[in-house]
């Protein structure tokens, strides 16, 4: 067995590699850029390399840094994870040439079934139904208007190399085939280093499925179950869950059994993952193959009660694979939630910068009686006051739950949603949690059309309704006596005006444009019960109690007898006295005052915002790679005006409105800050 390892890798999955090795007793080596001096899995590891500038075509790109670095270090291995050089055939046949175990693939595998084009080609050959498409790489956006249009719309457009949904879009039309192939050829080259790409048909209403497959160097190949994929936005998985609500039993050991023969056509080695799309009548065809660990791998663990890393590892040090196909267990139901720095409500813009705050819910694996492990995991590579810088993707953390069915493993995430404090940056958890909430993902009767669907127009706070929205306003009203409580203890108070705390309240939820409601609430304590009061709002009795300690964000308890976790926070929003209340992914910032002050604060007027719409704002931070207008130009509302890459992603600014350029005032190759004007109209 290996002693010391490198992980060519950074963020979330170098640290998941880091704890592996460390159980194995192996030392680790990291790898930083510039912009990850300070991050999570360089204070893991045992030793760390500086291996060059941010981006990653100058870091985490550089082969030749790496071998140098192992080679520094005396790692025996190299694990790449995923993304970055994890399907590099090249890299991978350097680390055999330099005498370096690379903890993955061979190389002839990954070039036989990693490269999208390879692997479409060598599944016809062995009579596997794949998705119509042009499996050679294209020459420009004229040959791929042309292919489109004999395929038939709409098509995808994908690169070869591709992965994480970058270098991927869907073409409706001539147009969209001739922008979308440019938009990604540059991503592949940005992201891989590798800029081929195909087309082939896009299958409409269909579902994402994976099989886990795992093999070794003697020959053995099994497969590990499924994994259910098809929530995802913009064709990045959003939540992954395993086993499939969807197939049968006889589906999925026929999709195994091919994923299976396909390994073993190449003689893969370690993990890897097939890929089908899975019509409505279970029909499935061959997509593609993952020759790498997957994002989604803790599902997989989760059920198998299996550590996939460490099989990987073992693998590569040439032992035989521990278990068969007949001793995979399917133990339960795991979902996964990514986590990522981006705003829902602001169409999913990325959000870099400090993290302010990060509180992830409390990890709680435990064995139950029928021996299932059970609970909460939390895999990131951040931290509190750590950066999130624009440099990499978007992913803060993975949340991952194990119940004993689908019912009990949704109810689990969504209290683990309440309970993950993220602050300084925006998130994707109010979206999670609206996803986790639709009655079509309850049900398990969605696709990978799911989200265009259901929010196509985008994410607003209507989108996440709450079941009881009373329920806020009885804690806002609940804190606030606590808050008044302990303000009347405090010693030292001028005789008369001394705080009361009172029983008759006025809850004013603050809305758009001054748009608030007031709600008469009753507020009194239980004398036998400490942390325990009745709260009656509009005629409605809760009866909350929490031991929270106050001024600490997660609020745990249990209302009416049933347990709740919230976030709760004071002079954080647009009102510095207001309660800012967090619960199944729906906010309110309430204001809870006497009902004096409740008439009195009726009579403020109303302080309009000021208009921004002549000046085009940065709505994130980011490269500025294009000024698609000049000064003096007239510009028609859904006109390209420029380009700002973020987080390996590009993001086209359109005109909101038809008007007239009147002066640039940031150029090409800037870096922008959130609200930054770039440009002015006339």
């Amino acid at each position: 067995m290996f002693t010391k390892i490198l992980i060519a890798n950074r963020g979330e999955i170098a640290c998941r590699v880091i704890a592996t090795a460390r159980k194995m007793g192996i030392k680790t080596v990291a790898v930083y850029s510039d912009a990850d001096k300070e991050a999570r899995h360089v204070k893991l590891a045992d030793e760390a390399v500086h291996i060059g500038a941010a981006p990653s075509r100058e870091s985490y790109l550089l082969a030749d840094k790496i071998i140098a670095a192992a080679k520094q270090t005396g790692a025996q291995a190299i694990h790449p994870g995923y993304g970055f050089l994890s399907e590099n055939e090249a890299f991978a046949q350097r680390c055999e040439d330099e005498g370096i175990a690379f903890i993955g693939p061979k190389a002839h595998s990954i070039a036989a079934m990693g490269d999208k084009i390879a692997s479409k080609k060598l599944a016809n050959e062995a009579k596997v139904n794949t998705i119509p498409g042009y499996n050679d790489a294209i020459a420009g956006p004229e040959q791929a208007v042309e292919i489109a249009k004999g395929i038939g719309y709409p098509v995808m457009i994908k690169a070869s190399a591709g992965g994480g949904g970058k270098g991927l879009r869907v073409a409706y039309n001539d147009k969209e085939a001739f922008e979308g192939f440019a938009s990604c050829q540059n991503e592949a080259r940005n992201s891989f280093g590798d800029d081929r790409i195909f087309i082939e048909k896009f299958v409409q209403e269909p579902r994402h499925i994976e099989i886990q497959i795992l093999g070794d160097s003697h020959g053995n190949v099994i497969y590990l179950n499924e994994r259910e994929c098809s929530i995802q936005r913009r064709h990045q998985k959003v939540i992954e869950e395993a086993p499939s609500p969807f197939i049968s039993d006889a589906t999925r050991k026929a999709m195994g059994e091919q994923a299976v023969a396909l390994a073993k056509a190449v003689k893969y080695q370690s993990a890897g993952t097939v890929e089908f799309v899975v019509g409505k009548d279970q029909d499935f065809y061959f997509l593609e193959m993952n020759t790498r660990l997957q994002v989604e791998h803790p599902v997989t663990e989760c059920i198998t009660g299996l550590d996939l890393v460490e099989l990987m590892i073992r693998v590569a040090a040439g032992e035989k694979l521990p278990l068969t196909q007949a001793d995979v267990k399917r133990d339960g139901w795991a979902i996964e939630c990514r986590i990522n720095a981006e705003d829902p409500f602001r169409n999913f813009l990325p959000s870099t910068g400090r993290l302010v705050r990060f509180q992830p819910p409390e990890e709680s694996m435990f064995q139950s009686d029928t021996s299932k492990k059970l609970g909460v995991r939390v895999d990131t590579g951040v931290y509190e006051g750590g950066e999130i810088p624009m440099y990499y993707d978007s992913m803060i953390a993975k949340l991952i739950v194990h119940g004993t069915d689908r019912n009990d493993a949704i109810a689990k995430m969504r209290a683990a949603l309440n309970g993950f404090v993220i602050r300084g940056i925006s998130s994707n958890i109010p979206f999670q949690a609206a996803l986790l909430a639709h009655p079509k993902f309850v049900s398990g009767q969605f696709n990978t059309g799911f989200i265009a669907e259901h929010y196509g127009k985008g994410f607003a706070a209507e989108d996440v309704p709450h079941d009881d929205p009373l329920f806020l306003v009885a804690l806002a009203a609940f804190m606030n006596r606590r808050y008044r409580a302990r303000a009347s203890g405090i010693s030292g108070q001028l005789a008369g005006h001394e705080v009361k705390v009172g029983e008759q309240f006025v809850v004013v939820t603050l809305g758009a444009e001054g748009q608030n409601q007031h709600h008469e609430v009753t507020v009194s304590d239980f004398e036998d019960k400490s942390g325990s009061s009745a709260v009656t709002v509009c005629g409605k009795s809760y009866q909350i109690s929490s031991t929270a300690t106050l001024g600490q964000i997660r609020v745990q308890g249990a209302c009416n007898g049933q347990g709740f976790t919230a976030q709760v926070e004071r002079g954080v929003g647009k009102n510095p006295l207001a309660l800012r209340i967090q619960h199944n992914g729906t906010q309110i910032e309430a204001m809870v005052l006497s009902p004096l002050g409740a008439r009195l604060h009726q009579l403020m007027p109303y302080k309009a915002p000021p208009d921004l719409s002549k000046f085009l704002l940065s709505p994130m931070p980011g490269l500025l790679v294009d000024v698609a207008v000049q000064p003096g130009q007239k510009v028609q509302a859904g006109e390209k005006l420029a380009v700002i890459e973020a987080m390996k992603m590009e993001n086209i600014l359109f005109a909101a409105q038809d008007g007239v350029v009147g002066k640039i005032v940031a150029g090409k190759g800037e870096s922008l800050a959130v609200d930054q004007v770039i440009l002015e109209f006339v």
